[in-house]
């Protein structure tokens, strides 16, 4: 398979690059960037070296006449080393500093606030179908997901599990972010029930049998680790009350359907057309990010429960996107898209289905989903 990386595009000023493990981005900058210095944090000699002196980066920096390229690699296990990093910015503008995170927890208020303009912020992201072209396959992408770690993997399942256990074990459990790791592990399982739905908190730790205060930090946890994140409500010129709630996604398909339990009493299209929903969605978070276009991702609903699963709202772009996993469309299922675009004419409606015809009722666009995903790329938007 060609597992080539081609939407992602490198800053020309110093950046962070941050991205669940495994989404290649160590892969992508020593590939690209064969030239670089590189420093990985993951090597325990690395790792002990700097967190006890981050001041030897200055030396270190210094010494390397001939480089203007230096990479930091899982710079959130040492954020101390942002200081010296400012301080070798401000003293040679030519030099760059490229830092990959897979986290974002000890650098939020720290690392990135204290690069501020000195250091861009991009993200890296699953594959897309498009990245994939030819090799792309719909129905294996909704069973495993994108994560090129994975799709690259003899053994998919195995590798998910071995991901995660990975994700739990490292980043969870050898970081101190959680005392009990089995009531964390029930409540990954607890909240796979949420994705593509709204998250209410307080129905999730009583499912759980958890403080709601633990609940908000574990999913604080799943924020901060890239591995989740919860889609706002667009609520711009609001004419009907909206939604409080925001709306919770896995990062990837594969992570979900891994989580999610799929029992006697679980109803398999419920589990299906959530996977479906959540697989749109991590694609148009991807576009959003490398796209040139400040574009948002959010969804619609109101408080009498009118909802509109995905809006994408920017300078340039205004879309209003239904997401149906049945092969059929009728003129019910766009009566949401309706009530939205009749409140925002200036947006373009459309609907997605799993149907393999396109085809256009009551003036919306219908595409089926296989092939709006092929199509979309960075810059370009699908008609």
């Amino acid at each position: 398979m060609n597992l080539v990386r081609r939407f992602f595009q490198l800053p020309s000023q110093s950046c962070f690059i941050f991205g669940p493990r495994g989404t290649g981005k160590s892969t992508w900058l020593t590939s690209h960037l064969p030239d670089a210095h590189v420093i990985n944090l993951l090597d325990d000699l690395a790792y002990r070296t700097y967190q006890a002196q981050p001041e030897r980066l200055l030396g270190v920096v210094r010494a390397q006449k001939d480089k203007k390229i230096f990479i930091l690699d899982e710079i959130q296990r040492v954020p101390k080393l942002l200081n010296s990093v400012h301080q070798l910015i401000e003293e040679d503008k030519h030099r760059q500093f490229i830092m990959t995170g897979s986290s974002a927890r000890k650098l939020r208020h720290t690392g990135v606030n204290l690069l501020a303009g000195r250091a861009l912020v991009t993200h890296m992201h699953p594959f897309m179908a498009s990245e994939l072209g030819e090799d792309f396959s719909l129905d294996q992408a909704l069973k495993t997901g994108m994560i090129p770690l994975i799709v690259d993997a003899q053994d998919s399942k195995k590798s998910l599990e071995a991901y995660l256990a990975l994700y739990i074990k490292e980043e969870v459990q050898m970081e101190g972010l959680v005392r009990g790791i089995g009531g964390f592990a029930r409540f990954l399982e607890m909240v796979s029930f949420s994705h593509g739905s709204l998250l209410n908190v307080s129905n999730l730790a009583r499912e759980a049998q958890l403080t709601r205060k633990m609940v908000d930090n574990y999913v604080s946890i799943l924020e901060d680790l890239l591995i989740a994140y919860r889609l706002p409500v667009f609520s711009k010129r609001a004419k009907r009350t909206p939604s409080v709630h925001p709306k919770f996604y896995f990062f990837d398909v594969g992570i979900y359907r891994h989580l999610r339990p799929s029992r006697m009493l679980d109803k398999g299209a419920e589990i299906y057309g959530a996977a479906v929903e959540g697989f749109v969605a991590q694609h148009l978070k991807a576009w959003c990010d490398y796209s040139a276009e400040q574009t948002e991702l959010y969804f619609w609903r109101t408080s009498s429960g009118v909802e509109v699963d995905f809006i994408l709202y920017g300078e340039d772009h205004f879309h209003a996107i239904e997401v149906k996993s049945g092969e059929n469309i009728h003129r019910s299922d766009l009566r949401h898209l309706k009530t939205f675009h009749g409140d925002y004419t200036e947006c373009t409606p459309m609907s997605l289905y799993g149907g393999n015809e396109r085809v256009e009722i009551d003036g919306i666009l219908c595409l089926p989903i296989g092939d709006f995903l092929r199509q979309l790329k960075p810059r370009h938007w699908p008609s």
